[in-house]
């Protein structure tokens, strides 16, 4: 009996589908007064995914569209295409080195076979996978969205955190956890860039406005210390309805992870 597949697993083409269609993809974000312009069409459409799907916080589908868009804006402002994971095709998390190889193989050598191999992501020995940790001071820590290779280490190394509800019991332990995660990776990737990226329902304004003033005073303060993040973001998304998405505890483990 075959398997039920995942909601990642389902999400991931409505993702590509969605960037791929984007007519902001191939158009350059940076105005003449060096100002950034992001996409903030397709962030919408990429956060309707998971409400399609009626995809849980523990399936890390919510999470995900969130990661799925920076990746996208990061492609957008110039960076390689092939250094910022999750890529916009599978694998998600492979060194530009190991591609650069691959493609420089003959066709007729086998180079399709690989690239194959790569996408499918099995038997790959662990050079291609669908997540990456990333080895901090103190302890080893999957980040969201990153720009790496083998001969650089990490460059870019972004975290993402959503919350739909719960906003009292579980918010402000969310931001907590994020302040000892930059913490664990800045002292060990002191020329990294940190980046912290927190989505919030927009029901906690409404309905929790001390709670929601309170996350975001923390969110500010997390971008002001010299040893933490670089800089803060926060998305307040707004829909009508109950809430899909229940806050049930830290997502699922991926199946591929890459140690860095």
């Amino acid at each position: 009996m075959a398997s039920k597949p995942s909601a990642k697993s389902l999400a991931w083409p409505l993702f590509d589908a969605l960037v791929d269609q984007s007519p902001f993809r191939t158009v350059n974000p940076w105005k003449a007064d060096g100002t950034f312009a992001p996409d903030y069409a397709t962030l919408r459409k990429l956060l309707a995914v998971p409400l399609l799907l009626g995809a849980e916080s523990r399936s890390g589908v919510p999470a995900l569209a969130l990661d799925v868009w920076v990746a996208y804006e990061l492609r957008r402002a110039g960076l390689d295409p092939d250094a910022v994971w999750p890529r916009a095709e599978a694998p998600r998390v492979v060194d530009r080195d190991v591609l650069a190889f691959i493609r420089s193989i003959p066709k007729n050598a086998g180079r399709d076979e690989l690239l194959a191999r790569l996408r499918k992501g099995a038997a790959t020995g662990g050079v291609g996978a669908a997540s990456a940790n990333i080895a901090g001071k103190n302890y080893f820590k999957q980040v969201d969205v990153i720009m790496s290779s083998w001969q650089t280490g990490p460059e870019l190394l972004i975290s993402t955190k959503r919350m739909d509800s719960s906003f009292g019991k579980n918010a402000a332990n969310r931001v907590e956890e994020s302040y000892g995660d930059a913490k664990n990776l800045a002292l060990r990737h002191p020329l990294a860039a940190l980046g912290f990226m927190y989505s919030l329902r927009s029901t906690a304004y409404t309905e929790e406005r001390r709670q929601f003033d309170w996350i975001v005073d923390l969110l500010t303060k997390l971008g002001r210390e010299e040893d933490a993040y670089d800089a803060c973001a926060l998305v307040v998304p707004e829909w009508v309805g109950e809430p899909l998405i229940p806050d049930l505890g830290p997502p699922e483990p991926d199946d591929a992870v890459l140690d860095l």
